[in-house]
């Protein structure tokens, strides 16, 4: 047995690392802050002074995810900033979908092995996300667990919350039969489905990160870990305006078929025409060499669709051209039926 004393960094944790790469990040951090962030970053909880203004019923809404296996290909490329707006926007779009505007968002960096630069690419992402829809980063953890992470993995998680007025909520329940769903683009594949598209182009056809494919115009690995898109700036005002907005469902893991039930009454179905849209050249290329069967396709991406909006059918043109005009491309995509509360891709 050695007489030599065990330190934390001799067990694979350097806690000093940690502690200046925070300092780094923590003016990125505090200018996301407001009036309504108390004490600041540092202590055990973080504190929020809610100012929720006019609401008559303000109803707090929550939500937590992560950017899963992407994370790998940012790995593969060595390029992290877009990570941390992948994550923040992910779940700023899923609030959005019960019309909450986010309030304060928190994260989780986990790794093998703490690496300051990546730490800090990571989460000044996360740092102008927040500050470019008014969202306050307001805390977080960072856990650097070799043994349970390996070969230098990361892993991140964001949790955010945010508020609605209990009479402006989505979905509405006003959707009939007839009314129409308009479909806003994604800037690619998001954070969603990066297991398969790995499998797909890596494993099976032995592409590479730096592989620069026919139509994309960039290299595989620019395509890959293009930023999740956020639509708060563009969808919220039009959510507040317009009671004729009924739903809104962000299309990520499960694709079509599984979020946008989420937001349908019991009596509807959504039909969507697939051939409203041309997808974006990196599904086509997924599945060519994935050899995937295109209801596998939709299902585990977004195929170029982000958001949907299901809008009453007077009011879907007018939707379509705020969005356009706000920097979105969209389009009527499809139809409210009467029917079981599913989505058919025909």
């Amino acid at each position: 047995m050695s007489d030599q004393p065990l330190t934390y960094q001799q067990a694979g944790v350097d806690i000093d690392e940690a502690q200046r790469a925070l300092r780094a990040v923590l003016p990125g951090i505090r200018s996301t802050h407001d009036e309504n962030v108390v004490g600041g970053i540092g202590g055990f909880g973080a504190l929020y002074a809610a100012q929720l203004g006019e609401m008559t019923q303000p109803l707090l809404v929550s939500s937590i995810d992560g950017v899963g296996t992407k994370t790998k290909v940012a790995a593969m490329a060595g390029e992290f900033g877009g990570l941390g707006h992948d994550i923040v926007n992910h779940c700023v779009n899923d609030i959005l979908c019960q019309g909450a505007r986010p309030l304060f968002f928190l994260d989780y960096y986990g790794c093998s092995s703490f690496q300051g630069p990546v730490f800090e690419a990571v989460v000044g992402g996360m740092s102008e996300a927040c500050r470019a829809i008014g969202c306050s980063l307001i805390g977080g953890e960072t856990a650097e667990m070799p043994g349970v992470y390996h070969d230098d993995e990361i892993d991140i998680v964001g949790a955010i919350v945010g508020v609605v007025d209990a009479e402006r909520k989505l979905p509405r329940s006003k959707a009939q039969a007839g009314d129409l769903v308009v479909g806003i683009a994604s800037s690619g594949l998001h954070t969603n489905g990066y297991s398969l598209a790995r499998r797909a182009l890596f494993e099976k056809a032995g592409f590479s990160i730096r592989d620069t494919m026919e139509g994309l115009g960039s290299t595989l690995g620019e395509e890959l870990l293009r930023p999740h898109r956020c639509y708060f700036n563009s969808v919220y005002p039009l959510i507040q305006e317009l009671p004729e907005i009924y739903a809104a469902a962000h299309i990520t893991g499960g694709g079509f078929f599984d979020n946008i039930p989420r937001v349908l009454p019991s009596n509807l179905r959504v039909i969507i025409d697939r051939r409203s849209w041309t997808p974006l050249p990196i599904f086509q290329l997924i599945q060519q060499y994935g050899e995937i069967p295109w209801q596998e396709m939709y299902r585990a991406f977004n195929m170029g669709i982000g958001m949907v909006l299901l809008v009453g059918r007077e009011y879907a043109s007018i939707v379509v051209q705020r969005l356009n005009q706000s920097g979105e491309i969209a389009a009527v995509i499809g139809e409210m039926q009467q029917g079981p509360q599913e989505v058919q891709v025909v």
